[in-house]
């Protein structure tokens, strides 16, 4: 752990930063010279960086890994060894020389790929979220259509129910005339009754003793024995 936070220490001050400030004063200076020089570090420093993404996987568990790194960084820099003039010359410069014309084709093909893919992708993100947008809105249309439907429905239910609890009152109000009406007491009931079958007795009797009487004259007329005055 101390081994991998030196050796990250080192290549951030002495393999970028101190390299990057005498780019900078050999751009001011114009020294063709030293311009030539530090460029070609940095082309070697970025193979290093990438070669490094990949070391650091598999090649960490070696032993002195992170100090063979430090060491590395330091013979490139060295304006003794020179190693990055002498990595250039040697290996980079001809290899790239031989290889340009594919390198410079297949960029040109990734750069056209790259641009009708993007081209591609942009398209159909722009479908999507048109698609997305549209059943948004729908979905929102949906809902506001059941949220006033549910209103009407309520408003309905509360109609509805407002004219069953008036029905109940008026009935309730009816059933509650019609248990007072009904509600006479007894005593009335059985007076009036009383009054009223009193007078249909009597008349009843006096039919009864007027229908003997009349009975009784014509058979004392019919017989002429009635003992009876008429």
């Amino acid at each position: 752990m101390v081994s991998w936070i030196i050796s990250r220490l080192v290549v951030l001050i002495f393999g970028t930063l101190y390299p990057a400030y005498y780019s900078y004063k050999a751009v001011k200076s114009k020294d063709i010279k030293e311009y030539v020089k530090w460029m070609m570090y940095w082309i070697i420093f970025a193979l290093f960086t990438t070669a490094e993404t990949f070391t650091d996987i598999f090649l960490c568990w070696f032993p002195f890994y992170y100090e063979l790194k430090i060491a590395f960084v330091a013979w490139l820099l060295s304006p003794y060894t020179k190693g990055s003039s002498l990595l250039y010359r040697k290996f980079v410069h001809p290899t790239l020389s031989s290889k340009e014309k594919e390198i410079d084709d297949c960029l040109v093909q990734a750069k056209d790929r790259s641009y009708d893919a993007l081209v591609h992708f942009g398209k159909r993100g722009l479908n999507v979220a048109a698609t997305a947008a549209v059943m948004a809105a729908s979905k929102v249309s949906q809902l506001l259509h059941l949220h006033l439907f549910l209103d009407h429905k309520k408003g309905q239910g509360q109609g509805a129910l407002s004219e069953r609890l008036r029905s109940f009152s008026m009935q309730d109000l009816s059933t509650i005339r019609g248990d007072s009406s009904s509600a006479v007491p007894p005593s009335v009931t059985v007076r009036t009754s009383s009054k009223q079958s009193q007078p249909k007795t009597s008349r009843s009797a006096s039919e009864g003793t007027g229908s003997s009487v009349c009975t009784c004259c014509s058979v004392c007329r019919l017989l002429r024995d009635c003992k009876w005055s008429c």
